[in-house]
């Protein structure tokens, strides 16, 4: 008998998570989709993966630094997103 906790968010993998949820120690809440966005939870170590440097140069040409969502979004499609996070 021990004490459980619930997995937040596992290492290799982007989280959807609500509006509100508090962002985890090591994550970064980042809106992702071309018309809906949504929420994601990531490791702060994807930012550092060529991949993902792609997608936040594509973002920077979409919007700048103002972002409508008043933080990070990602222009691509979930599915686009999923694929790729789950690659690295």
């Amino acid at each position: 008998m021990g004490i459980r906790f619930p997995r937040i968010v596992h290492a290799k993998q982007a989280v959807r998570q609500p509006e509100g949820t508090i962002v985890p120690k090591g994550h970064l809440a980042v809106y992702v989709g071309k018309i809906e966005k949504k929420r994601f939870f990531i490791p702060i170590s994807y930012l550092k993966h060529p991949s993902f440097q792609n997608l936040l140069s594509q973002a920077e040409e979409e919007f700048g630094f103002d972002y409508p969502m008043g933080g990070l979004t990602i222009p691509c499609s979930e599915e686009v997103f999923m694929e790729l996070t789950n690659s690295l």
